[in-house]
């Protein structure tokens, strides 16, 4: 699971610094609008919202823009309405493929989308095709400060995590889709700084394919993910770390 987490940290970086800032807007403010419009607008009564307001943050979103989606989707602005939707399919070697957007037009957003995968080498399928390879999980990134990771490690299993990996950089914790938020501030109470929350799908295992048909799979979900309606896109395949590098340069 790690090489699929790092893959995402450096991409997610990039787009920190790059022109793709504004999508990245885009993303979180309809990820903040669904948040609200499913669990209200207060933050301290919804821990979804208030991930997704932190994500914000992360990305430097400004807070008129964040207080904006939130009064459109609960009512306090022009209100626009997203719909969840999960696809389904195959990319290039047969890795399995997760899409799930948040869109305003679901004819529009299944034609992008099958564009893709057709484009790519991939195909899409029916609800159900791919998302028994994959399982819902609360993903915690905390960065290694020269802080103990054992010592992290059982202070994440103490506050509920399922997981650890410590080999990662940085550690990754995983638990339960409703322990998330109170392991987030276990840890925080702790002393320790975390990087980032979500709740993910996570590959129960992983697919290994030639470097270059990596880079074809990964190819098709840059493209998928660049499209606005996209909120995150999640494959079974191993990245091997020489791809890893590459991206990384």
């Amino acid at each position: 699971m790690s090489g699929h987490t790092k893959w995402s940290t450096i991409t997610r970086q990039k787009g920190v610094n790059d022109s793709k800032r504004s999508a990245m807007f885009t993303k979180v403010a309809r990820e903040i609008a669904v948040a609200a419009r499913a669990g209200g607008g207060d933050p301290d009564a919804n821990y979804r919202l208030r991930l997704a307001i932190e994500k914000a943050r992360s990305i430097n979103m400004p807070a008129e823009n964040i207080k904006r989606s939130i009064d459109k989707a609960t009512g306090g602005g022009e209100e626009v309405q997203y719909e969840e939707i999960v696809y389904e399919g195959y990319g290039p070697g047969g890795v399995a493929v997760l899409v799930e957007a948040a869109t305003d037009n679901r004819n529009r957003t299944a034609a992008e989308v099958r564009s893709i995968f057709a484009k790519t080498g991939g195909q899409l399928a029916g609800s159900g095709a791919v998302a028994w390879q994959f399982e819902a999980r609360g993903m915690i990134t905390v960065p290694r400060d020269g802080k103990d990771p054992d010592e992290i490690a059982l202070a994440a299993i103490d506050a509920g995590a399922v997981d650890v990996d410590t080999d990662a950089d940085p550690i990754e914790i995983y638990t339960e889709p409703a322990d998330l938020e109170g392991v987030r501030k276990a840890l925080g109470a702790a002393g320790i700084n975390v990087e980032d929350a979500e709740n993910a799908m996570l590959a129960k295992q992983t697919v290994s394919l030639e470097a270059d048909q990596v880079r074809k799979a990964l190819r098709m979900v840059d493209l998928l993910e660049d499209l606005d309606d996209v909120q995150r896109v999640t494959t079974n395949v191993d990245i091997p770390e020489e791809v890893l590098a590459e991206l990384a340069g």
